[in-house]
Protein backbone atom coordinates (compact mmCIF):
# COMPACT_ATOMS: atom_id res chain seq x y z
CA UNK A 1 0.00 0.00 0.00
CA UNK A 2 1.51 3.06 -0.85
CA UNK A 3 2.24 5.70 1.81
CA UNK A 4 0.07 8.85 1.38
CA UNK A 5 2.19 10.56 4.31
CA UNK A 6 4.16 13.50 1.64
CA UNK A 7 7.83 14.22 1.81
CA UNK A 8 7.44 17.58 1.96
CA UNK A 9 6.47 19.19 5.64
CA UNK A 10 4.84 21.32 4.62
CA UNK A 11 1.95 21.95 1.52
CA UNK A 12 2.72 25.67 0.37
CA UNK A 13 3.09 26.30 -3.56
CA UNK A 14 4.40 29.72 -2.41
CA UNK A 15 7.07 28.15 -0.54
CA UNK A 16 7.46 25.60 -3.77
CA UNK A 17 7.89 28.73 -5.83
CA UNK A 18 10.17 30.39 -3.39
CA UNK A 19 7.94 33.46 -1.99
CA UNK A 20 7.05 33.22 1.23
CA UNK A 21 4.70 36.35 2.20
CA UNK A 22 4.50 35.03 5.90
CA UNK A 23 5.97 32.26 8.34
CA UNK A 24 4.27 28.66 7.76
CA UNK A 25 2.95 26.76 10.61
CA UNK A 26 4.57 24.54 12.85
CA UNK A 27 6.73 21.60 11.10
CA UNK A 28 6.28 18.93 13.93
CA UNK A 29 3.00 17.84 12.63
CA UNK A 30 3.22 15.15 9.89
CA UNK A 31 -0.89 14.52 9.26
CA UNK A 32 -0.37 16.65 6.02
CA UNK A 33 -2.39 15.13 2.58
CA UNK A 34 -0.12 13.88 -0.22
CA UNK A 35 -0.85 11.54 -2.91
CA UNK A 36 1.53 9.26 -4.63
CA UNK A 37 2.09 11.40 -7.52
CA UNK A 38 3.43 14.21 -5.49
CA UNK A 39 5.53 11.88 -3.66
CA UNK A 40 7.31 10.61 -6.97
CA UNK A 41 7.73 13.83 -7.94
CA UNK A 42 9.31 15.09 -4.70
CA UNK A 43 11.68 12.33 -4.60
CA UNK A 44 13.05 12.86 -8.05
CA UNK A 45 13.60 16.55 -6.77
CA UNK A 46 15.54 14.64 -3.64
CA UNK A 47 17.58 12.54 -6.16
CA UNK A 48 18.87 15.78 -8.04
CA UNK A 49 19.76 18.01 -4.97
CA UNK A 50 21.68 14.41 -3.82
CA UNK A 51 23.84 14.16 -7.42
CA UNK A 52 26.02 17.30 -6.05
CA UNK A 53 27.69 14.70 -3.79
CA UNK A 54 28.89 12.33 -7.05
CA UNK A 55 30.47 15.59 -8.32
CA UNK A 56 32.04 16.43 -4.91
CA UNK A 57 33.45 12.46 -4.29
CA UNK A 58 34.85 12.41 -8.21
CA UNK A 59 36.47 16.46 -8.12
CA UNK A 60 37.52 15.27 -4.33
CA UNK A 61 39.63 11.83 -5.20
CA UNK A 62 40.86 12.51 -8.54
CA UNK A 63 44.31 13.47 -7.96
CA UNK A 64 44.69 9.92 -6.72
CA UNK A 65 45.06 9.02 -10.52
CA UNK A 66 45.69 12.49 -11.99
CA UNK A 67 48.76 12.64 -8.91
CA UNK A 68 49.49 8.98 -9.27
CA UNK A 69 53.38 7.87 -9.02
CA UNK A 70 53.92 6.65 -12.51
CA UNK A 71 55.20 3.56 -13.37
CA UNK A 72 58.43 2.96 -15.08
CA UNK A 73 60.55 0.18 -16.97
CA UNK A 74 64.25 -0.38 -17.47
CA UNK A 75 65.45 -0.06 -21.36
CA UNK A 76 68.10 -1.47 -23.16
CA UNK A 77 71.40 -0.43 -22.89
CA UNK A 78 75.15 -0.69 -21.60
CA UNK A 79 75.59 -3.52 -19.24
CA UNK A 80 76.76 -0.76 -16.23
CA UNK A 81 73.80 1.08 -17.43
CA UNK A 82 71.22 -1.58 -17.23
CA UNK A 83 73.10 -2.70 -14.05
CA UNK A 84 72.61 0.94 -12.19
CA UNK A 85 68.71 0.72 -13.50
CA UNK A 86 67.69 -2.65 -12.59
CA UNK A 87 69.21 -1.54 -9.45
CA UNK A 88 67.49 1.46 -8.43
CA UNK A 89 64.11 2.34 -6.51
CA UNK A 90 63.21 5.42 -8.62
CA UNK A 91 64.53 6.59 -11.77
CA UNK A 92 66.17 9.22 -9.88
CA UNK A 93 69.70 9.83 -11.24
CA UNK A 94 69.77 7.20 -13.77
CA UNK A 95 71.39 7.83 -17.07
CA UNK A 96 69.22 9.02 -20.11
CA UNK A 97 68.24 5.73 -22.13
CA UNK A 98 68.34 3.70 -19.61
CA UNK A 99 65.00 3.83 -18.18
CA UNK A 100 61.30 4.89 -19.72
CA UNK A 101 57.99 5.23 -18.70
CA UNK A 102 55.22 2.62 -18.68
CA UNK A 103 52.62 4.75 -20.07
CA UNK A 104 53.27 8.49 -22.10
CA UNK A 105 54.55 10.85 -20.30
CA UNK A 106 51.50 12.90 -20.13
CA UNK A 107 49.37 10.02 -18.34
CA UNK A 108 50.34 11.63 -15.21
CA UNK A 109 51.12 15.26 -13.99
CA UNK A 110 54.43 13.85 -12.27
CA UNK A 111 55.65 12.51 -15.37
CA UNK A 112 54.50 15.35 -17.92
CA UNK A 113 56.30 18.11 -15.72
CA UNK A 114 58.94 15.74 -15.02
CA UNK A 115 58.31 16.05 -11.11
CA UNK A 116 59.74 12.16 -10.52
CA UNK A 117 62.61 14.22 -8.54
CA UNK A 118 61.16 16.69 -6.98
CA UNK A 119 60.52 17.17 -3.46
CA UNK A 120 57.76 15.53 -1.74
CA UNK A 121 56.43 18.88 -1.39
CA UNK A 122 55.96 19.91 -4.59
CA UNK A 123 54.75 16.67 -5.62
CA UNK A 124 51.80 16.65 -3.17
CA UNK A 125 51.46 20.77 -3.28
CA UNK A 126 48.05 20.23 -5.57
CA UNK A 127 46.59 17.65 -2.93
CA UNK A 128 47.61 20.33 -0.18
CA UNK A 129 45.95 23.13 -2.06
CA UNK A 130 42.57 21.22 -2.54
CA UNK A 131 42.25 20.42 1.05
CA UNK A 132 43.47 24.82 1.48
CA UNK A 133 40.72 25.85 -0.79
CA UNK A 134 38.37 23.77 1.58
CA UNK A 135 39.74 25.18 4.95
CA UNK A 136 39.04 28.77 3.35
CA UNK A 137 36.08 28.25 1.74
CA UNK A 138 34.95 26.53 5.01
CA UNK A 139 35.46 29.44 6.89
CA UNK A 140 34.60 32.41 4.57
CA UNK A 141 31.00 30.85 2.83
CA UNK A 142 30.09 29.22 6.52
CA UNK A 143 27.13 31.48 6.76
CA UNK A 144 25.93 32.18 3.63
CA UNK A 145 23.44 29.18 3.60
CA UNK A 146 21.94 30.50 6.51
CA UNK A 147 21.79 34.28 6.01
CA UNK A 148 22.39 35.93 2.24
CA UNK A 149 21.94 33.06 -0.35
CA UNK A 150 20.29 30.20 1.15
CA UNK A 151 20.31 26.46 0.71
CA UNK A 152 19.87 26.60 -3.12
CA UNK A 153 21.96 29.63 -3.96
CA UNK A 154 24.79 27.94 -1.78
CA UNK A 155 24.73 24.68 -3.47
CA UNK A 156 24.58 26.12 -7.10
CA UNK A 157 27.32 28.77 -6.47
CA UNK A 158 29.19 25.52 -4.92
CA UNK A 159 28.97 23.45 -7.36
CA UNK A 160 29.46 26.32 -10.39
CA UNK A 161 32.49 27.01 -8.58
CA UNK A 162 33.74 23.84 -8.33
CA UNK A 163 33.33 22.70 -12.01
CA UNK A 164 34.93 26.06 -13.97
CA UNK A 165 37.65 25.34 -11.25
CA UNK A 166 38.04 22.07 -12.83
CA UNK A 167 37.42 22.55 -16.21
CA UNK A 168 40.46 25.20 -16.17
CA UNK A 169 42.69 22.32 -14.18
CA UNK A 170 42.72 20.71 -17.64
CA UNK A 171 44.70 23.57 -19.25
CA UNK A 172 47.15 24.08 -17.07
CA UNK A 173 50.80 24.93 -18.11
CA UNK A 174 52.64 24.08 -14.65
CA UNK A 175 51.93 22.24 -11.32
CA UNK A 176 51.94 26.34 -9.79
CA UNK A 177 48.75 26.87 -11.53
CA UNK A 178 47.47 23.63 -11.53
CA UNK A 179 47.77 24.08 -7.45
CA UNK A 180 45.93 27.25 -7.25
CA UNK A 181 43.10 25.92 -9.04
CA UNK A 182 43.12 23.15 -7.34
CA UNK A 183 42.59 25.21 -4.09
CA UNK A 184 39.77 27.43 -6.34
CA UNK A 185 38.01 23.92 -6.60
CA UNK A 186 38.34 23.08 -3.28
CA UNK A 187 37.73 26.55 -2.09
CA UNK A 188 34.34 25.75 -3.89
CA UNK A 189 33.46 22.05 -3.16
CA UNK A 190 33.95 22.98 0.71
CA UNK A 191 29.98 23.34 1.18
CA UNK A 192 28.54 21.03 -1.31
CA UNK A 193 27.77 17.82 0.80
CA UNK A 194 26.64 19.76 3.83
CA UNK A 195 24.84 22.13 1.65
CA UNK A 196 23.12 19.25 -0.01
CA UNK A 197 22.43 17.70 3.25
CA UNK A 198 20.85 19.78 5.00
CA UNK A 199 18.93 20.93 2.16
CA UNK A 200 17.15 17.31 1.22
CA UNK A 201 16.70 16.76 5.51
CA UNK A 202 14.82 19.92 5.20
CA UNK A 203 12.82 19.52 2.93
CA UNK A 204 11.12 16.27 4.20
CA UNK A 205 8.92 15.16 7.39
CA UNK A 206 10.28 13.82 10.15
CA UNK A 207 9.62 10.85 9.23
CA UNK A 208 11.66 10.35 6.01
CA UNK A 209 14.44 12.32 7.31
CA UNK A 210 16.59 9.50 8.15
CA UNK A 211 15.87 7.46 4.85
CA UNK A 212 16.39 10.00 1.95
CA UNK A 213 19.62 11.36 3.89
CA UNK A 214 21.38 8.07 3.10
CA UNK A 215 20.79 8.79 -0.58
CA UNK A 216 23.73 11.67 -0.31
CA UNK A 217 25.85 8.84 1.14
CA UNK A 218 25.18 6.40 -1.44
CA UNK A 219 25.63 8.90 -4.65
CA UNK A 220 28.81 9.87 -3.42
CA UNK A 221 29.86 6.34 -3.11
CA UNK A 222 28.53 6.44 -6.91
CA UNK A 223 30.94 9.12 -7.46
CA UNK A 224 34.16 7.61 -5.62
CA UNK A 225 33.39 4.43 -7.25
CA UNK A 226 33.17 5.66 -11.23
CA UNK A 227 36.50 6.99 -10.18
CA UNK A 228 38.80 3.86 -11.03
CA UNK A 229 36.49 2.60 -14.37
CA UNK A 230 36.69 6.91 -15.58
CA UNK A 231 40.47 6.42 -15.27
CA UNK A 232 41.47 2.93 -16.20
CA UNK A 233 39.32 4.05 -19.85
CA UNK A 234 41.91 6.86 -20.11
CA UNK A 235 44.83 4.89 -18.84
CA UNK A 236 46.97 5.64 -21.40
CA UNK A 237 45.06 9.20 -21.95
CA UNK A 238 45.96 12.79 -20.24
CA UNK A 239 45.61 13.53 -17.08
CA UNK A 240 43.69 16.41 -18.16
CA UNK A 241 41.13 13.95 -19.69
CA UNK A 242 39.74 12.79 -15.97
CA UNK A 243 39.13 16.81 -15.02
CA UNK A 244 37.03 17.25 -17.95
CA UNK A 245 35.06 13.88 -17.36
CA UNK A 246 34.73 14.95 -13.85
CA UNK A 247 34.18 19.10 -14.75
CA UNK A 248 31.78 18.87 -17.32
CA UNK A 249 29.11 17.37 -16.46
CA UNK A 250 29.28 18.84 -13.11
CA UNK A 251 28.88 22.86 -14.78
CA UNK A 252 26.02 20.95 -16.57
CA UNK A 253 24.33 19.68 -13.56
CA UNK A 254 25.15 23.25 -11.85
CA UNK A 255 23.23 25.02 -14.76
CA UNK A 256 19.85 23.14 -14.37
CA UNK A 257 20.25 23.54 -10.58
CA UNK A 258 18.65 26.84 -11.33
CA UNK A 259 15.08 25.14 -12.85
CA UNK A 260 14.93 22.17 -11.28
CA UNK A 261 15.32 22.31 -7.62
CA UNK A 262 13.30 23.95 -4.69
CA UNK A 263 14.27 26.55 -2.10
CA UNK A 264 14.28 24.66 1.66
CA UNK A 265 10.64 25.76 3.29
CA UNK A 266 12.59 25.35 6.42
CA UNK A 267 14.66 28.38 5.60
CA UNK A 268 12.11 30.18 4.47
CA UNK A 269 9.88 30.16 7.06
CA UNK A 270 12.62 30.87 9.31
CA UNK A 271 13.30 34.12 6.70
CA UNK A 272 9.77 34.88 6.78
CA UNK A 273 9.75 35.35 10.49
CA UNK A 274 12.87 37.31 10.35
CA UNK A 275 11.61 39.88 8.04
CA UNK A 276 8.52 40.20 10.18
CA UNK A 277 10.68 42.49 12.36
CA UNK A 278 12.09 44.70 10.36
CA UNK A 279 14.85 46.58 12.34
CA UNK A 280 15.89 43.25 14.02
CA UNK A 281 16.48 41.98 9.65
CA UNK A 282 18.28 45.00 9.24
CA UNK A 283 20.94 44.10 11.79
CA UNK A 284 21.56 40.76 10.82
CA UNK A 285 24.92 39.70 9.58
CA UNK A 286 26.39 36.77 7.60
CA UNK A 287 28.17 36.13 10.81
CA UNK A 288 25.31 36.44 13.21
CA UNK A 289 24.70 32.70 13.41
CA UNK A 290 27.99 32.01 14.71
CA UNK A 291 28.00 34.41 17.48
CA UNK A 292 24.44 32.50 18.27
CA UNK A 293 25.87 29.56 18.32
CA UNK A 294 28.41 30.78 21.09
CA UNK A 295 26.81 32.91 23.17
CA UNK A 296 25.35 29.72 23.96
CA UNK A 297 26.86 27.23 26.30
CA UNK A 298 24.72 23.96 25.13
CA UNK A 299 24.89 24.81 21.47
CA UNK A 300 28.86 25.90 21.46
CA UNK A 301 29.51 22.69 23.70
CA UNK A 302 27.60 20.48 20.95
CA UNK A 303 29.82 22.38 17.87
CA UNK A 304 32.87 21.93 19.92
CA UNK A 305 32.53 18.17 20.66
CA UNK A 306 31.06 17.47 16.69
CA UNK A 307 34.08 19.70 15.48
CA UNK A 308 36.67 17.04 17.36
CA UNK A 309 35.13 13.97 16.31
CA UNK A 310 34.59 15.46 12.39
CA UNK A 311 38.40 15.84 12.80
CA UNK A 312 39.34 12.39 13.23
CA UNK A 313 36.67 11.11 10.83
CA UNK A 314 37.77 13.28 8.47
CA UNK A 315 41.54 12.48 8.96
CA UNK A 316 40.89 8.61 8.27
CA UNK A 317 38.09 9.00 5.48
CA UNK A 318 40.31 11.35 3.57
CA UNK A 319 43.73 9.58 4.55
CA UNK A 320 42.66 5.85 3.52
CA UNK A 321 42.25 5.82 0.28
CA UNK A 322 45.33 7.90 -0.29
CA UNK A 323 47.21 4.99 1.61
CA UNK A 324 45.83 2.62 -0.29
CA UNK A 325 48.95 3.03 -2.59
CA UNK A 326 51.18 2.03 0.67
CA UNK A 327 49.56 -0.99 1.29
CA UNK A 328 51.90 -2.63 -2.24
CA UNK A 329 48.65 -4.15 -4.14
CA UNK A 330 47.47 -2.87 -7.19
CA UNK A 331 46.28 0.98 -6.66
CA UNK A 332 43.22 0.45 -9.10
CA UNK A 333 41.78 -2.45 -7.24
CA UNK A 334 42.83 -0.75 -3.81
CA UNK A 335 40.67 2.16 -4.80
CA UNK A 336 37.61 0.40 -6.25
CA UNK A 337 37.35 -2.12 -2.82
CA UNK A 338 37.76 1.48 -0.90
CA UNK A 339 34.89 2.71 -3.37
CA UNK A 340 32.68 -0.89 -2.83
CA UNK A 341 32.83 -0.56 1.08
CA UNK A 342 31.29 2.91 0.81
CA UNK A 343 27.75 0.83 -0.43
CA UNK A 344 27.52 -1.39 2.35
CA UNK A 345 28.39 1.51 4.96
CA UNK A 346 25.45 3.61 3.79
CA UNK A 347 23.00 0.54 3.81
CA UNK A 348 24.43 0.10 7.48
CA UNK A 349 23.70 3.98 8.37
CA UNK A 350 20.09 3.76 7.01
CA UNK A 351 19.91 0.50 9.06
CA UNK A 352 21.32 2.35 12.46
CA UNK A 353 19.81 5.42 12.70
CA UNK A 354 16.87 3.50 12.93
CA UNK A 355 17.10 0.92 15.26
CA UNK A 356 20.02 2.09 17.73
CA UNK A 357 21.90 5.46 19.31
CA UNK A 358 23.49 7.75 17.16
CA UNK A 359 25.77 8.45 19.74
CA UNK A 360 26.56 4.96 20.22
CA UNK A 361 27.06 4.52 16.67
CA UNK A 362 29.61 6.77 15.89
CA UNK A 363 31.41 5.63 19.12
CA UNK A 364 31.81 2.02 18.19
CA UNK A 365 32.90 2.69 14.36
CA UNK A 366 34.93 5.17 15.38
CA UNK A 367 36.64 3.31 18.24
CA UNK A 368 36.48 -0.26 15.40
CA UNK A 369 38.13 1.85 12.75
CA UNK A 370 41.14 2.62 15.33
CA UNK A 371 41.71 -0.90 16.40
CA UNK A 372 41.77 -1.69 12.70
CA UNK A 373 44.33 1.02 11.50
CA UNK A 374 46.65 -0.21 14.70
CA UNK A 375 46.51 -3.64 12.98
CA UNK A 376 47.45 -2.99 9.75
CA UNK A 377 50.74 -1.70 11.08
CA UNK A 378 51.27 -5.24 12.57
CA UNK A 379 49.88 -7.81 9.53
CA UNK A 380 52.81 -8.11 7.01
CA UNK A 381 50.36 -10.15 4.58
CA UNK A 382 49.17 -8.42 1.72
CA UNK A 383 45.73 -9.83 1.39
CA UNK A 384 45.19 -9.57 5.26
CA UNK A 385 46.32 -5.55 5.45
CA UNK A 386 44.02 -4.83 2.23
CA UNK A 387 40.82 -6.74 4.54
CA UNK A 388 41.96 -4.97 7.44
CA UNK A 389 42.41 -1.97 5.55
CA UNK A 390 38.70 -1.89 3.29
CA UNK A 391 37.31 -3.15 7.12
CA UNK A 392 38.65 0.58 8.91
CA UNK A 393 37.01 2.39 5.87
CA UNK A 394 33.87 0.98 6.21
CA UNK A 395 33.95 1.73 9.77
CA UNK A 396 34.42 4.92 8.95
CA UNK A 397 32.50 5.55 6.14
CA UNK A 398 29.81 4.58 8.23
CA UNK A 399 30.72 6.57 11.37
CA UNK A 400 30.93 9.70 8.98
CA UNK A 401 27.45 9.05 7.28
CA UNK A 402 26.09 8.79 10.94
CA UNK A 403 27.30 11.47 12.32
CA UNK A 404 26.40 13.91 9.13
CA UNK A 405 22.85 12.99 10.14
CA UNK A 406 23.36 13.42 13.65
CA UNK A 407 24.56 16.80 13.22
CA UNK A 408 22.03 17.58 11.21
CA UNK A 409 19.60 16.91 14.23
CA UNK A 410 22.11 18.86 17.05
CA UNK A 411 20.95 22.18 15.57
CA UNK A 412 18.07 24.26 14.75
CA UNK A 413 17.37 25.86 11.37
CA UNK A 414 18.59 28.86 12.25
CA UNK A 415 22.34 27.79 12.87
CA UNK A 416 21.90 24.37 11.13
CA UNK A 417 24.12 25.69 7.64
CA UNK A 418 27.15 27.59 9.93
CA UNK A 419 27.50 24.72 12.25
CA UNK A 420 27.43 21.95 9.53
CA UNK A 421 29.88 24.07 7.39
CA UNK A 422 31.90 23.91 10.73
CA UNK A 423 31.93 20.84 11.50
CA UNK A 424 32.72 19.93 8.03
CA UNK A 425 35.61 22.40 7.82
CA UNK A 426 36.93 20.34 10.80
CA UNK A 427 36.32 17.24 8.67
CA UNK A 428 38.53 18.90 6.09
CA UNK A 429 41.35 20.10 8.45
CA UNK A 430 41.86 16.43 9.26
CA UNK A 431 41.87 15.80 5.36
CA UNK A 432 44.37 18.47 4.84
CA UNK A 433 46.76 16.92 7.37
CA UNK A 434 45.97 13.19 5.62
CA UNK A 435 48.52 13.58 2.97
CA UNK A 436 51.21 14.12 4.77
CA UNK A 437 51.09 11.60 6.82
CA UNK A 438 50.53 9.24 3.78
CA UNK A 439 53.72 10.47 2.50
CA UNK A 440 55.63 10.03 5.79
CA UNK A 441 53.87 6.11 5.72
CA UNK A 442 55.62 5.43 2.33
CA UNK A 443 58.64 4.82 4.08
CA UNK A 444 56.76 4.09 8.10
CA UNK A 445 53.79 2.14 7.59
CA UNK A 446 52.65 3.06 11.94
CA UNK A 447 53.12 7.07 10.54
CA UNK A 448 50.06 6.86 8.54
CA UNK A 449 48.01 3.47 9.46
CA UNK A 450 48.99 4.02 13.29
CA UNK A 451 48.41 8.04 13.77
CA UNK A 452 44.94 7.34 12.13
CA UNK A 453 44.12 4.13 14.51
CA UNK A 454 44.88 6.61 17.35
CA UNK A 455 43.48 9.78 16.59
CA UNK A 456 40.25 8.43 15.37
CA UNK A 457 39.91 6.50 18.48
CA UNK A 458 40.26 9.22 20.56
CA UNK A 459 38.38 11.99 18.73
CA UNK A 460 35.50 9.72 18.43
CA UNK A 461 35.25 10.25 22.04
CA UNK A 462 34.30 13.26 22.00
CA UNK A 463 30.79 12.06 20.70
CA UNK A 464 29.94 11.19 24.67
CA UNK A 465 29.58 14.65 25.43
CA UNK A 466 26.43 14.75 23.01
CA UNK A 467 23.39 14.78 23.53
CA UNK A 468 21.17 11.92 22.18
CA UNK A 469 18.80 12.83 18.95
CA UNK A 470 17.20 9.40 17.94
CA UNK A 471 13.27 10.32 17.62
CA UNK A 472 13.56 13.55 17.98
CA UNK A 473 12.06 16.19 15.68
CA UNK A 474 14.17 18.87 14.16
CA UNK A 475 13.98 22.50 15.59
CA UNK A 476 13.71 25.94 13.75
CA UNK A 477 15.03 28.39 16.22
CA UNK A 478 16.90 28.42 19.62
CA UNK A 479 14.80 28.91 21.77
CA UNK A 480 12.46 25.88 20.35
CA UNK A 481 15.62 23.25 20.96
CA UNK A 482 16.24 25.01 24.78
CA UNK A 483 12.84 24.25 25.55
CA UNK A 484 13.32 20.71 24.16
CA UNK A 485 16.83 20.72 26.74
CA UNK A 486 14.30 21.82 29.74
CA UNK A 487 11.67 19.16 28.98
CA UNK A 488 14.29 16.15 28.66
CA UNK A 489 15.74 17.58 31.82
CA UNK A 490 12.74 17.23 33.81
CA UNK A 491 12.10 13.74 32.37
Amino acid sequence: MTNSEPLLPINSDEIQNGDLKEPPMSFSSNDLDGNSGNLISQFIHLLFVALAWTFDAQLSFVNIFSDADPAWHCTSGDSSGASSCFSASTPCNLPPGSWAWDFPAHASMISEWALECASPTVVGLPASAFFAGSLAGGILLSTLSDSALGRKNMLLLSCLTMSLAGVLTALAPDVWTYSALRFLCGFGRSTVCTTALILVSETVSGRWRDKVSIIGFLFFTLGFLSLPAIAYVNLASSWRALYLWTSVPCACYSVLLCFFINESPRWLSVQGANKIDADASKSRSNFSTIKTIWDRKWASQRLIASMIAGFGIGMVYTGMPLNAGNLGTDIYLSTALNAVAEVPSALAALVIVGVTDRRLSVLGFTAACGALNIACVFLETKAWRMAAEVASFFSVCTAFDVLLIYCVELFPTCVRGSAMSLIRLAIVLGGAIAPMLVALGRRWSFVSFGVFGVVIAFCGLATVCLPETKGRSIRDTMEEEEEEEEEDCRK
